[in-house]
């Protein structure tokens, strides 16, 4: 399912046009967006959990030369399914 696809599934679901699901759609993503930048975990009851997870340091093999490098530190979003999910 792609962006359009599941705006047109909230505006069917909720009854509503598709600009009108198309804005709540843009808005939730958003405000999970600037929760996660902010360091706050997103938690939809039933769906999973979306928080940001420190990746540390580490060194890697550049397959074309293997070469070691360096790989450096970073932030990455995790997502954890909840219950709905489990089919």
């Amino acid at each position: 399912m792609n962006k359009g696809e599941l705006v047109a599934a909230v505006a069917a679901k909720a009854e509503i046009s598709k600009a009108a699901a198309a804005k709540a759609v843009d808005a939730a993503i958003d405000a999970a967006i600037e929760a996660l930048k902010k360091g706050e975990a997103v938690q939809i009851i039933g769906f999973g959990t979306l928080k940001v997870a420190e990746k540390a340091a580490r060194k890697g093999i550049n397959p074309a030369t293997k070469q070691i490098i360096n790989i450096p530190a970073k932030k990455a979003v995790k997502f954890k399914a909840g219950a709905k999910l489990a089919f």
